[in-house]
């Protein structure tokens, strides 16, 4: 160090090092006008700014706004399933249903015709199918030969029966004959016996009458013999009458049976409806029972609903039905509940379970509840058996029977153990 005072030494910097140096105005200013994401780096990325007591008010009424919407929604939605929704059971293993019918032939033949074609709706009684009829009318044609035969049969009796009359006529007469011829002869017998005692005739004489007499008398049993025959051939002949009528009577009922055949080679709806699984062509050879074709009542659909055993406590038929059919989306069609099976479904099953062999694992059972679709015929041109849909059932008409259930079983057990007591009791008393 010198000691000129003029010279100084340099000052030195106590400030901290990691301190900003000093801003000029004009600086100052620059910075206050970028924009906050252009702010000096020097200033934590972290930092909030705090939230105003406005906002935090606001954020609370929301909050609060939004409890009260859910604790009300929640009320809203207890006190629903309390008064409605735990009477509505529903099941989604349901289906749409029909009674088909098999068309099937009762004879059988060539198919001659196919009168209608896949899908075709039908009336009751349109024919369907023809089957070659030349041999079933040959058959009815040779039953009416056979009944004319019969017939004609019959008459010819019946007028051999009328010559026979006749001929008995023929026979009484030459009996009556006879006994008179007899009766003469027994009494010129009687008239030439005195007369042979005194001698005022021959012997020879009355050998002769009581020779006729005789032969008078054989006479007459000889008449009376062919009229006894003669009546019995009538007998005989109207026997074969009724043979021949009976051979008729056979005839006719076989002719009924080939009328029936013959009318079978047309096979006709039974019901309306519309056909589906053809499978009969025209040339086919086909035998009694051969399934040509379906007919399926579409006016006559229903459901199947399988609701689970806990589901049908409170279900009875005719209460009402709410169902969703998933080909028709957002459409929800009426029904009742038309009837309730004998059985679960296991029950009814190809190998029905036995629990009481082997590991026994408890399965919710479902019961087939029939349920009837009320819908409008263009509606009902959409559906088809086989939809699935899904079935509500309102069950709150019953909502009243467990009560009365559980309280007819409480009275029935206090019976029952009022009646145990009183044997319980007079036995002892008998047995002091």
């Amino acid at each position: 160090m010198t000691d000129n005072p003029s010279i100084q030494e340099p000052r030195q910097d106590t400030a901290r090092p990691d301190a900003a140096p000093d801003k000029k105005p004009d600086d100052q200013k620059s910075e206050d006008k970028k924009p906050d994401g252009e702010k000096d780096s020097g200033q934590k990325d972290g930092a909030k700014k705090p939230v105003s007591p406005e906002k935090k008010r606001k954020i609370r009424m929301v909050l609060i706004a939004a409890g009260v919407l859910v604790l009300l929604v929640g009320i809203g939605w207890f006190a629903y399933y309390q008064i409605v929704g735990k009477y509505h059971e529903e099941t989604d293993d349901a289906y749409l249903q029909a009674d088909a019918v098999t068309i099937a032939p009762k004879v059988g033949g060539y198919v001659e015709e196919v009168l209608v074609r896949d899908n075709q709706d039908v009336a009751a009684g349109q024919p369907l199918v023809r089957i070659d009829p030349r041999d079933y009318r040959a058959q009815t044609e040779q039953f009416e030969s056979q009944i004319a035969s019969a017939h004609a049969n019959a008459d010819v009796v019946r007028a051999q029966i009328a010559e026979q009359e006749s001929a008995i006529a023929e026979v009484r007469a030459q009996l009556a004959a006879a006994q008179s011829n007899a009766a003469f002869a027994a009494n010129e017998v009687k008239r030439y016996a005195p007369l042979v005692e005194i001698g005022a005739e021959n012997a020879e004489a009355l050998s002769a009458r009581r020779n006729q007499a005789a032969q008078g008398a054989q006479q007459v049993a000889a008449q009376r013999a062919a009229l006894a025959n003669a009546e019995k051939r009538v007998g005989t002949l109207r026997a074969q009458v009724r043979q021949a009528e009976a051979q008729a009577g056979s005839a006719e009922a076989q002719l009924k049976a080939a009328s029936v055949n013959l009318q079978s080679t047309t096979l006709t709806a039974s019901i309306a409806g519309r056909i589906g699984d053809q499978t009969v062509r025209v040339g086919q050879f086909v035998q009694p029972g051969t399934r040509l074709m379906t007919l399926v009542p579409m006016g006559s659909l229903y459901i199947t609903a399988n609701f689970k055993e806990t589901q049908i406590g409170r279900m009875r038929v005719g209460q009402p039905a709410h169902i969703k059919v998933d080909a028709l989306p957002g459409v929800e069609l009426n029904g009742r509940v038309e009837s309730v099976a004998p059985g679960t479904g296991a029950q009814f099953s190809l190998l029905p379970p036995q629990n009481a062999t082997g590991n026994f694992t408890k399965i919710v059972q479902r019961i087939p509840v029939r349920v009837s679709v009320e819908a409008t015929p263009e509606t009902r041109q959409l559906l088809v058996p086989g939809l699935s849909v899904k079935v509500e059932v309102e069950t709150k008409g019953a909502k009243d029977d467990t009560k009365r259930i559980k309280k007819q079983e409480e009275n029935h057990q206090d019976d029952v153990k009022e009646r145990v007591e009183d044997q319980q009791k007079a036995a002892s008393e008998a047995r002091r």
